[in-house]
């Protein structure tokens, strides 16, 4: 979702910055460390002492509800989803739901028939769980799914699983590794069904 088909980052960075600087941490060294994963995890990681993952993980999460200013869709984005048949993608997230419908809101996009988010997997990206699970709803098998990416956290959650990865470059300030295809939005591409139901994607 973030980064993805729609950008948050200067939202991200305004709510995780303040936090960090309040931590004490180097914030332009941090803030590249929590793209892509699911709060509780990037705390927990940190492993600070005194601090509750769970406690801060909820502070930071009210605020991004709180500020979505700067919340926009990806270029072609919005009319590139209606394209699609509704049972046939999903969105797989480390935001949790309420962040998520707050986000997609902002955004303009309509919340999917199927939606994974980080109250629905254990673990976290990159660990693949939540792809697989995205994909077992869709009813179809991870390695026959077309995941997009921007972040490596979630390319490689999206490699793990078995899928093949587009990665969208929109929102990098410097190159990304992985993946197998590369755009940098949605508006020079349109999806295709084809006569036997198989998506695949096309120039504009």
């Amino acid at each position: 979702m973030d980064g993805t088909i729609l950008t948050s980052t200067a939202a991200a960075e305004r709510v995780w910055g303040k936090w960090a600087e309040g931590m004490g941490l180097d914030v332009e060294k941090f803030l590249p460390t929590m793209h892509g994963r699911r709060g509780i995890d990037t705390i927990t990681d940190l492993n600070l002492p005194g601090v509750d993952p769970i406690v801060e993980a909820e502070k930071i999460l009210q605020g991004e509800i709180d500020d979505v200013e700067g919340v926009v869709a990806l270029g072609g984005a919005a009319e590139f989803l209606k394209q699609l048949p509704v049972e046939r993608w999903a969105i797989v997230t480390s935001s949790p739901l309420e962040l998520a419908k707050a986000r997609l809101a902002a955004a303009g996009i309509p919340v999917p028939k199927y939606l994974v988010t980080a109250e629905d997997v254990t673990i976290g990206k990159p660990n693949p769980q939540g792809y697989r699970l995205g994909a077992e709803r869709l009813g179809f098998s991870s390695s026959d799914v077309l995941v997009f990416e921007d972040v490596p956290a979630g390319i490689q959650a999206g490699e793990a699983a078995g899928a093949e990865v587009m990665v969208i470059t929109a929102t990098h300030s410097h190159p990304v590794e992985g993946g197998q295809y590369r755009i940098t939005d949605y508006s020079a591409v349109a999806p295709h069904v084809a006569g036997d139901g198989r998506l695949s994607f096309q120039a504009r």
